[in-house]
């Protein structure tokens, strides 16, 4: 596989549009519940999606005759990664959230070798280590000993459920079942291959809400004009335009080599939240990108 310009630029949109959600999803607590801004946020990238993929929603049988698959890449992509995430941004923060988040190579890999019988290559391996030294000055700042003094909390363990889900989806957009494969494929483009995933997770998505809402923590939306900004992030940026590209990326790097471009997410992550307060880069955020960058390029070397 060979890394161009276009491909890392597939890959690297995802992360930075992820980064961006989790710092949305943090200024948004106390405002909206996390299920409902899940719900929320699909619902409003299915409406926006809707003049490309209308198609779709007059094929009722061809869906039924997929939706096994489908109802499972709905539930993982749409219904569980991003509800999880936006539930554990209310007890940790968006850097930590992120760099949970940046473990998805080794779950990635794990994936592979365990449900897909995709064996890691040595490459692969090593480049997982270099990244993950990467995301590590990131965490401790530069200052290696802070390392034994990270504090992780409730969320952390709802994020790295989240992050599971979404190493399954990715090897699901890379090995589709046979209805999705050759002469069996539905004639669909991205946007109504999306929208039919979509269709199944906002059924999870919007069902979960309203449990919430009538169950378990009910709390009112508070609406204004920074929820309607953030909403129209979210649907536009970490949701159709994160999602795309990250469908193209997979397809044509493969899960694994695609999950170390994850890893800037953290690094976006500590680079936006330092302009929010008006602080300027330190050297361990480059040394950390530098380290995530080798270890994408020797991860995607043949």
């Amino acid at each position: 596989m060979k890394l161009t310009p276009r491909l890392a630029l597939l890959l690297t949109l995802p992360p930075l549009m992820w980064a961006g959600n989790a710092v949305v999803g943090r200024v948004m607590v106390g405002n909206i519940s996390p299920l409902a801004l899940n719900a929320l946020r699909w619902g409003l990238a299915a409406l926006l999606l809707l003049p490309w993929a209308w198609r779709v929603m007059l094929q009722p049988q061809v869906l039924l005759q997929r939706w096994r698959y489908l109802a499972l890449c709905g539930l993982l992509g749409m219904g569980c990664y991003n509800a999880l995430q936006y539930q554990a941004l209310h007890s940790s923060s968006p850097l930590n959230v992120t760099l949970i988040a940046a473990s998805l190579p080794v779950w990635m890999l794990g994936m592979g070798a365990l449900v897909f019988g995709v064996r890691p290559r040595r490459q692969q391996l090593w480049g997982a280590a270099l990244s993950l030294c990467g995301v590590a000055l990131v965490i401790c700042r530069g200052q290696l000993h802070a390392l034994a003094q990270v504090q992780f909390v409730s969320g952390d363990l709802l994020m790295l459920l989240a992050i599971i889900s979404w190493a399954l989806y990715s090897w699901l957009l890379a090995r589709p079942s046979a209805s999705m494969r050759g002469a069996a494929r539905p004639n669909w483009d991205w946007a109504e291959a999306l929208m039919a995933q979509l269709l199944f997770g906002l059924v999870f998505a919007g069902g979960m809400a309203g449990l919430e809402q009538v169950a378990w923590q009910p709390q009112p939306i508070q609406w204004g004009p920074g929820l309607a900004m953030a909403l129209l992030y979210v649907a536009l940026g970490p949701s159709l335009l994160a999602y795309r590209c990250w469908g193209l990326g997979v397809t044509s790097a493969g899960p694994a080599i695609a999950a170390f471009f994850a890893n800037l997410s953290p690094v976006f992550a500590a680079l936006m939240s330092a302009a929010l307060l008006g602080e300027w880069p330190h050297w361990y955020h480059g040394a950390a990108f530098a380290l995530i960058v080798a270890g994408i390029w020797l991860s995607s070397r043949t």
